[in-house]
């Protein structure tokens, strides 16, 4: 079946989630308002997967648009699909719900559909309103997320979330979690880094044959905030090979790189606040990779991680120690 900007898959709780998504993370010096107004257009031009988190500090903003888009007709709540992530420093089980409403309250609506683990590691509460505005905002904390996990079952039996998964989760995790004794539902998905250079077909593999959904974050390698990316490292969409392969589809390098995820059963989050840009990668569905050109730009994967929080390497659930 050919993908359109309405293809959705399936969950494994039967849930349906877009395809592509708008990813809504801006550095701290990025107009909060910005946020909003991109996505507005982006519902407009057909997008339905929003994709925030507690840590951006933008949901207030992203939840204005949504529910300015519900109020003037052009979408119905159930068109929507809305990811928050429970940030490090509610994982313990008691504050797990207290983090869910906050971002209920914060963007506005009864219930999200999707709610992440944003990392494999807890943090101590700094007190500070964002953890990053704290003195020492990255203070381990050893809560198993496993015990985090319990708690997020209990919000999505009370009807708060619609579907819980996880985020930046390697193997060894996602089965420490999965084989939880009393687990009642599995994560439906792990959002990841994933681009050319990072194409994570291992990790993929393996959360396929879990009926785990991968979604992809970064997927230009495009986020140079100098706070959590080495400036040095080689721009993604300046690479040779990738505009070789661009200029013979007559498409732009982001918009190859994008459809690259899609063709291997990703599921694509596109973080643009430009509508000209929002538009442009909806071309995405407007052709296909043949199977060698996918064979080519597979062979570009460096296992290179833009953005490796290595803050946190001595945290002993750090994720990428592990080869994946």
């Amino acid at each position: 079946m050919a993908l359109t900007k309405d293809s959705r898959i399936t969950l494994n709780d039967g849930n349906r989630m877009p395809v592509i998504g708008l990813g809504t993370y801006a550095a701290p010096d990025v107009p909060r308002n910005l946020g909003e107004e991109a996505t507005k257009a982006a519902i407009d031009l057909g997008y339905r997967h929003i994709d925030c988190a507690y840590i951006y500090g933008n949901e207030a903003e992203v939840g204005n648009a949504i529910r300015a888009k519900i109020a003037d007709g052009t979408v119905k709540r159930e068109d929507i699909f809305y990811t928050g992530k429970l940030w490090c420093t509610y994982f313990s089980p008691e504050l797990v719900r207290k983090g869910l409403e906050k971002s209920l309250k914060d963007v506005g609506l009864d219930y999200l559909d999707l709610f992440l683990m944003h990392w494999p590691f807890s943090l101590k509460p700094s007190g500070a309103e964002n953890p990053y505005d704290a003195e020492q905002p990255f203070a381990y904390d050893n809560v198993d997320f496993c015990a985090t996990w319990e708690a997020l079952e209990a919000c999505k039996d009370a009807g708060l979330v619609k579907s819980i998964g996880v985020s930046n989760f390697n193997r060894r995790q996602l089965e420490r979690l999965l084989n939880k004794p009393g687990l009642k539902y599995k994560p439906v998905c792990n959002q990841v880094e994933c681009h050319l250079y990072l194409s994570q077909s291992k990790l993929h593999t393996y959360c396929k044959s879990k009926d785990i959904v991968l979604v992809a974050y970064s997927v230009l390698g495009s986020h140079r905030d100098k706070n959590w990316v080495d400036l040095s490292l080689p721009v993604l969409l300046e690479d040779p090979v990738l505009n070789k392969i661009a200029a013979k589809y007559h498409r732009s390098p982001a918009e190859v790189a994008m459809r690259f995820i899609l063709q291997k059963g990703i599921v694509v989050l596109a973080k643009s606040f430009s509508p000209n840009r929002l538009k442009q990668n909806l071309g995405v569905f407007e052709f296909e990779i043949k199977s060698e050109d996918m064979k080519t730009l597979e062979s570009l994967d460096k296992n290179l991680h833009f953005g490796p929080f290595k803050e946190m390497k001595q945290h002993p659930e750090y994720p990428f120690h592990d080869e994946y």
